[in-house]
């Protein structure tokens, strides 16, 4: 997250509209502590027949069982989710996940397709795409790497409101304390500064430009020297709110709106290092990272080699999403339409509701992820595509 990105920020890249851009799915942040002071998004549900479903006949529905199952286990085991899960997620333990056949049947039987639609009636809706960076860096700081990803530091106080004000609820404040007074915690521009003093750091880096990305994205990979593999996600922020540098580089006249995009802030900040810090500061949101455990050998995590959404389990690469949780449940499949960026194709499929983002809002609305690697990261930065969404619900269960 954040998760996407943001806060997570997770943080996906939102790359055509200025005042979305570089806000993207903050992976793993709890889903209580994102835009808490949103309105409520509400979402209408039409039921639809499942031959309604666009490119229904020709989607290797079976590449998604995995996702589902996984997604099964933490449902399953929350106490408010279980009695809507329980039934379809006893009954997915006696389907043969390698059959494209036993996996239709089972979705025939126990889902529900549902078209959903904004407020307005609205079906066309916004998708983005985001992606886990991949990094090299080291445990210490050496000459090559000195930018630092940040554990979350001691003196981050975090005040639940819901606490003081129940009509505060999933309201959250973050600041330090001055004396006696809880104050704003340092923003970035502090941080970098060296305000921040016995920080914990996880790894370095080498480019402020990637530590900043990686923030976005709210999860990555730290290929250290020795060999292994250090896995970062989103674990606090400081509090500071989001604001895209892409807004501030089109505001200065450095790229346009139609240029803007990843791989042109990339080109800007190569031509223009000395310049770089300044308008990273412009953004004053700051994410801390944690360590995040390889999973235990023979498990349903470990079958999916991608980062923690926010439902807990790990994200399958094309084959989940982040979505507003007003509008889509949490750990709901979900059927999408939309196009590929890199080949104008269809891309309509099955994928799992797994994660959550600052800037998902909205009713039709998705954070595609596309997973780890150049490819995945060429094509995230790219995606901004209409789309469609159809909620599948189980069928036993009301709608929610």
């Amino acid at each position: 997250m954040t998760h996407c990105i943001a806060a997570p920020l997770r943080h996906a890249f939102a790359f055509a509209l200025a005042a979305s851009l570089l806000a993207a799915c903050v992976s793993t942040a709890p889903p209580s502590d994102r835009a808490a002071a949103s309105p409520p998004t509400r979402a209408s549900y039409t039921r639809v027949a499942w031959s309604d479903l666009p490119g229904l006949a020709t989607d290797r529905i079976v590449e998604a069982w995995p996702a589902f199952r996984a997604g099964c286990a933490a449902l399953v085991a929350n106490p408010r989710t279980e009695p809507t899960w329980r039934k379809p997620c006893d009954a997915s333990l006696a389907v043969d996940g390698a059959s494209e056949a036993a996996v239709r049947a089972f979705l025939a039987e126990h889902f529900s397709p549902y078209a959903i639609s904004a407020p307005d009636g609205n079906r066309d809706g916004l998708v983005t795409g985001y992606y886990e960076p991949s990094l090299t860096g080291s445990r210490e700081r050496t000459g090559r790497f000195g930018v630092p990803l940040y554990g979350v530091p001691d003196d981050l106080l975090v005040v639940d409101l819901a606490s003081l004000h129940p009509e505060l609820a999933d309201r959250r404040v973050r600041g330090r304390i001055e004396g006696r007074r809880v104050v704003p915690y340092w923003s970035r521009r502090d941080i970098e500064s060296g305000a921040m003093r016995n920080a914990k750091v996880l790894a370095y880096v080498e480019d402020p430009l990637d530590a900043f990305f990686l923030q976005i994205q709210g999860s990555g990979r730290i290929a250290l020297g020795d060999g292994d593999v250090l896995r970062v996600g989103y674990a606090d922020q400081n509090g500071h709110p989001y604001r895209a540098i892409a807004n501030t580089l089109i505001a200065r006249g450095e790229m346009t709106l139609e240029q803007a995009s990843m791989q042109s802030i990339r080109e800007w900040a190569r031509a223009n290092p000395a310049r770089l810090a300044e308008v990273l500061d412009t953004n004053p949101s700051y994410v801390f990272f944690r360590e995040v455990p390889a999973p235990t050998p023979g498990t349903l995590h470990a079958m999916i080699d991608g980062p923690l959404g926010s439902l807990g389990v790990p994200l399958l690469p094309r084959r989940t999403i982040a979505v507003d949780t007003r509008a889509i449940p949490l750990g709901a499949p979900v059927w999408i339409a939309t196009t590929q960026p890199s080949t104008r194709s269809p891309l309509q499929r099955l994928v799992l509701a797994q994660d959550t983002g600052g800037a998902i809002r909205g009713a039709v609305r998705a954070d595609f992820f596309w997973g780890a690697g150049e490819t995945a990261t060429a094509e995230a930065g790219r995606m901004r595509e209409t789309g469609r969404l159809w909620l599948l619900w189980p069928t036993a269960a009301p709608l929610p």
